[in-house]
């Protein structure tokens, strides 16, 4: 039947793979590299044109058109009315040129503000939590950032007690009012800080354990460019003021302190991070002008010192309140050596003390000299009052009563000259007037914080209608004051004038 058989294989290759792998091709190409630039342009200004021709049938319509083409046109009557009232019109012209009721006035075209409104309130929680003053603000040179220094004012034993000073800038855009824009941290309480005059980083400030440091917001890590150490040359008692003032370079500012212990110091910034003092100042009871008038001090002969103002218009005289209430004009060229037992100080200490005004009932929380009068200055204390001072006379020539508390600062108009805004302790601000019929404030601005006390405040030196105010609650508000309250008068300067001059008569 079937048997299995096995045969030979027969296969076939195929020439169709071989044939066109050998005919395959590759071939690339690569176009020159592609440029791409991108280019704008912006002009710094543009302008824009117009101009607009009457139809001729306007100018049939208004023959007087012809003017401006320099054609004559007769208008019957004109001439004679011109030749009557010419005489009229030259008399009054003349009288207007001899008039003085404009001498003065600068015409405001910027938009009438009728009201004053709180515009920022700012706050550092963490100083509010531990219930911290606002002891000190300062504004920088351009205007544009305010700092505050924390602490107390009231009774205690808070010198180791931590503290801050912290800076916000106005024109930040998304400023938040509980976060400052700087926060530097400081071993004690701070008692008073000031803007350097041009540089508007740096800050000086005096501490209530005596030293004096200066910061520079600039530097993040370390603010501390300078400062005094605990050293003989410092302050032994708090230090109420700082100020900087001028050197001997140009361009060239010192740091100047005062203390409650009765020594203004004068300090220049070394380049190796340390205050050098140059010059210091004591006073001494015996060695003052009119000291019958000096009830003994506690604690010795030297005289402690609450507040101190430097003179816009003389680099040699500045003013210092003391805590038994004088007054006293100073000199920083005195040569006179202070009647004090040397204490391992590197300078001799001068007396400066030249004249003694009038006193107040108390301690003199602040004085501000005039920024537009040579000769005056002003003087707030515990007595509530405010007296107005002639450099020139021992009894003032104005004295007001601010309120029934304390007045704990007081600082001239920027733009008036007859204005000055007084803080108290009972919580406002009020705002006088000298040249009013009244010696009462023309406005009273009260804070949130109820009853309890603002112990600073300062004008804003670029945008002078911006008034700063430190609170006891430890906020500091920022006040936009009114037209009437920033504009100046047509003669305000002849009144400041007439009210100085009242003393040599």
């Amino acid at each position: 039947m079937f048997t299995d058989e096995t045969m030979e294989t027969v296969g076939a290759e195929s020439h169709w793979r071989s044939s066109g792998a050998a005919e395959r091709r590759a071939k690339s190409c690569q176009t020159a590299a592609l440029e791409a630039t991108d280019a704008g342009t912006q002009v710094p200004s543009w302008a824009q044109r117009d101009t607009q021709t009457d139809p001729e049938e306007e100018e049939r319509r208004w023959p007087h058109l012809d003017l401006a083409r320099g054609r004559r046109t007769e208008f019957p009557g004109l001439g004679d009315f011109l030749d009557r009232v010419k005489d009229t019109v030259i008399r009054e012209l003349v009288k207007n040129a001899k008039s003085h009721a404009f001498d003065g006035f600068e015409v405001n075209w910027e938009e009438q503000n009728r009201t004053v409104s709180c515009t920022h309130s700012l706050q550092y929680p963490e100083a509010q939590e531990r219930n911290l003053h606002v002891t000190s603000v300062s504004w920088n040179c351009t205007g544009s950032v305010i700092a505050c220094a924390f602490g107390r004012m009231d009774d205690g034993d808070w010198s180791t007690e931590k503290s801050y000073v912290c800076t916000w800038n106005l024109h930040r855009q998304g400023l938040n009012p509980k976060r400052p824009d700087a926060v530097i941290d400081v071993a004690t309480a701070v008692m008073s800080v000031s803007f350097h005059p041009s540089r508007p980083s740096l800050i000086a400030g005096g501490l209530y354990s005596g030293e004096v440091v200066v910061w520079d917001t600039g530097r993040v890590q370390d603010p501390v460019l300078a400062k005094t150490g605990m050293s003989p040359d410092t302050h032994r008692d708090p230090v109420c003021q700082v100020h900087w003032v001028p050197g001997g370079r140009r361009g060239e500012f010192l740091v100047l302190s005062a203390g409650s212990g009765g020594r203004v110091l004068l300090w220049t910034v070394h380049e190796q991070s340390e205050l050098v003092l140059s010059a210091g100042y004591g006073l001494l009871r015996q060695q003052l002008p009119h000291k019958t008038m000096l009830t003994k001090p506690r604690g010795g002969s030297s005289v402690g010192i609450a507040s101190l103002a430097l003179s816009p218009w003389d680099s040699d005289t500045f003013l210092v309140g003391t805590e038994g209430g004088l007054v006293l004009k100073c000199s920083f060229s005195a040569q006179a050596p202070a009647a004090t037992t040397p204490d391992g100080e590197s300078v001799t200490l001068r007396a400066p003390a030249k004249f003694c005004f009038s006193p107040h009932c108390g301690p003199v929380y602040a004085l501000h000299c005039s920024p537009f009068h040579r000769n005056l200055f002003l003087s707030v204390g515990t007595d509530g009052f405010a007296h107005l001072h002639s450099l020139l006379q021992l009894e003032p020539l104005v004295s007001l009563q601010v309120c029934d508390s304390y007045v704990f600062g007081v600082r001239w108009s920027p733009t008036r000259p007859l204005l000055f805004a007084a803080a108290t302790g009972e919580g406002s601000v009020h705002i006088f007037d000298l040249g009013g019929m009244s010696l009462r404030p023309v406005a009273t601005i009260e804070q949130k914080s109820g009853d309890r006390p603002v112990y600073c405040l300062e004008f804003n030196p670029r945008q002078t209608h911006l008034l700063a105010m430190g609170n006891a609650d430890g906020t500091v508000n920022i006040w936009h004051l009114s037209t009437e309250l920033t504009e100046q008068g047509p003669k305000e300067v002849a009144q400041l004038e007439h009210l100085a001059s009242e003393v040599t008569e």
